[in-house]
C-alpha cells in the first residue's frame, strides 16, 4: 500500500530578519556610519534637513574646505556610487550629508562612502536595512591588493627568465 502523505518540494520560507531598535543621534543630531573599501576609510554623518534648508552632500577635505561630490570625484561611476544609497531609499532630498574620506584612491573612497552612508541610513531608520542589504551596500568588500613577494617583480609577476 502506498503512503498517502504529500511531501512538498518547495523551499522553506526564511523568517524575515527582526528589526533593530533605532539608534539615537549624537548630541548635535547626527547619525554616523563608517565605511571601508580597499585601504580607504570614510566617516559619514547624516541628519534630516531643517525647515526650508537645502539638502547637501559634501566631502570635507580639510577643516574649512568642503567639496561637492561632482567636484571631488571626476568619474561619473564614483559620483553615482556615493549617491546610490540615497537614491535607492528615495531620501536624496531629505538629508544633509558630510563625509570625511581618507586613504586609498577615488574608487575605494567612493565605495567606502557608499557603505558608510548605508550604515548611517540603517541606523537612522532600521526599516531601510533590508533594502540596503539586498542591494549589497551593507556588505564589506574584502578584496585588497595582493602583497608583493620576494624574488618576484610583483605579487605574481616573475622576473624575466634568462637561460644564459
Amino acid at each position: 500500500m502506498a503512503d498517502t502523505t504529500i511531501e512538498s518540494n518547495a523551499p522553506a520560507q526564511l523568517a524575515p530578519r527582526p528589526l533593530r531598535a533605532p539608534v539615537p543621534p549624537d548630541r548635535q543630531g547626527w547619525w554616523w556610519g563608517t565605511g571601508r573599501r580597499k585601504t580607504a576609510v570614510a566617516r559619514v554623518r547624516i541628519r534630516p534637513v531643517k525647515d526650508n534648508a537645502k539638502p547637501r552632500f559634501v566631502i570635507q577635505k580639510t577643516a574649512r574646505d568642503f567639496r561637492e561630490v561632482e567636484n571631488y570625484f571626476v568619474e561619473l561611476r564614483d559620483q553615482t556610487d556615493c549617491l546610490a544609497p540615497l537614491k535607492l531609499t528615495n531620501t536624496a532630498d531629505k538629508f544633509e550629508v558630510i563625509v570625511r574620506a581618507s586613504g586609498g584612491g577615488p574608487t575605494g573612497q567612493a565605495g567606502a562612502i557608499r557603505m558608510g552612508l548605508a550604515r548611517a541610513l540603517s541606523d537612522y531608520d532600521p526599516t531601510l536595512e533590508g533594502m540596503l542589504r539586498d542591494a549589497g551596500y551593507l556588505t564589506r568588500d574584502a578584496r585588497k591588493v595582493e602583497r608583493k613577494k620576494y624574488g618576484q617583480a610583483g605579487a605574481r609577476r616573475r622576473f624575466q627568465f634568462s637561460k644564459r
